[in-house]
């Protein structure tokens, strides 16, 4: 059975998350990163497999952890490549589950 397409995002994002958070610990020893990436990477692998079963709270989760991740990486921004691409990744997979909550709301 494939994937919903509401998904990919969910997974592509956790995997990239929970990826970036043990990079940043093996390059920095940064604890920070490593908690901070299992956790929003984990919400995100939690709501694509919501999404993917259509149970409930799955984009609502996305969602949040896109939030959590935006606001997170914002303050570090001019730091480097890696915050600035954090919010950029975020900013997008955001937009894109707003979008799909808003569509699914108005479509009740």
């Amino acid at each position: 059975m494939p994937v919903p397409q509401s998904a990919l995002p969910a997974y592509a994002v956790g995997v990239l998350c929970i990826t970036g958070g043990f990079t940043g610990y093996l390059r920095t020893r940064s604890v920070p990163s490593l908690v901070a990436g299992i956790g929003v990477g984990a919400l995100y692998l939690w709501s694509a497999e919501q999404i993917k079963k259509g149970a409930p709270n799955g984009i609502e989760g996305a969602l949040g952890a896109s939030a959590i991740l935006l606001l997170s990486s914002l303050p570090r921004v001019t730091k480097g490549p890696v915050p600035a691409l954090l919010a950029v990744t975020s900013a997008g997979a955001g937009a894109y589950y707003g979008k799909t909550l808003y569509g699914l709301q108005n479509h009740a």
